[in-house]
């Protein structure tokens, strides 16, 4: 870069001096007004070549994002399922086939997902390693991107955290398209696929823990009809219909209303207003039923 002859170093007979508060003279190297205004010419295009330049690279890598624009509309249902489950959890000693302290930590996940996310779902139903979370209103826009990646990381972190383990966990999602009219029959068939892993995972897990290995285990358990693997359990001594409720038919963690009495200083007398609070329900009805589906229509 050609530097002009005024820009370049000052003769030490033009330096000049300043007094400091001990009384010695401090000297100060001054540049001409000329070099300075050089100067803030030079650093300002060298600003506007590297914000042009950023701008320019940034518009060109936007352009191999080719899914960042593909959008939902609400209302959907984001399922998120445990990656690899079976094997963190095995190494983590969790009893088999279900563990309490386990499916506490699937509920509180949930719950701070609906309280703490910011993201605002209306309802969570979980069973096993499996996520389902109703969406009205859709955060990012509704970007595919942003639902399937935020959702289920926010979940791995707060299921780690809840069940106090330095092993990462992970979950995938995806995105199902919901109509309002569908929502009741979406949580009739989650919840039926919640019966049958429940009855399969005893079934297999008694198999195991009487010494067969996992391979034969799961061939065994393979295409057995429901009545008789719940005749296997039977003549060991566990009823699969009397099981904890929240095995068989899972838990749904919902916004629920409730009314709360107050008072009204204007009017100075007592008010009844409509509160909502977040409720878990771990022995909810069979939703195929009269009395599920009554329940499903209040909460959806």
């Amino acid at each position: 870069m050609d530097i002009p002859n005024w820009f370049r170093a000052v003769p030490r007979n033009n330096i000049q001096t300043l007094r400091s508060n001990d009384g010695r003279r401090r000297p100060i190297n001054t540049f001409s007004r000329d070099a300075i205004c050089y100067l803030q010419r030079k650093i300002s295009n060298i600003s506007f070549s590297i914000k042009y330049s950023l701008t320019i690279g940034a518009l060109k890598v936007k352009k191999n994002e080719i899914y960042r624009d593909i959008k939902t509309v609400p209302p959907i249902i984001i399922r998120a399922d445990g990656r690899n489950f079976k094997e963190s959890l095995k190494r983590l000693n969790f009893e088999k086939p279900y563990d309490i302290s386990f499916e506490r930590g699937m509920v509180t996940a949930a719950r701070r997902l609906i309280l703490e996310s910011g993201l605002s779902p209306e309802w969570v139903f979980t069973f096993s390693d499996e996520f389902n979370i109703l969406f009205k209103e859709l955060p990012f826009e509704g970007r595919l991107e942003k639902l399937d990646s935020v959702v289920p990381s926010f979940l791995s972190s707060a299921l780690t955290i809840a069940l106090k383990i330095d092993t990462p966990l992970a979950f995938d999602a995806r995105v199902i398209p919901m109509h309002p009219e569908n929502m009741i029959e979406y949580l009739q068939y989650r919840q039926a696929e919640a019966w049958r892993n429940h009855m399969q995972s005893y079934g297999f897990y008694s198999l195991v823990k009487e010494g067969v290995n996992e391979k034969d285990a799961a061939a065994k358990m393979h295409g057995m009809k429901y009545e008789d693997i719940h005749e296997m359990m039977w003549r060991r001594g566990v009823n699969l219909g009397e099981t904890p409720g929240w095995q068989r038919k899972g838990v749904l963690v919902y916004k629920k209303k409730v009314e709360k009495e107050g008072y009204d200083p204007v009017k100075k007398e007592k008010v009844i207003a409509i509160r909502t609070e977040l409720d878990e329900l771990w022995d909810p009805p069979i939703f195929n039923s009269k009395e599920g589906i009554d329940f499903l229509k209040e909460i959806i």
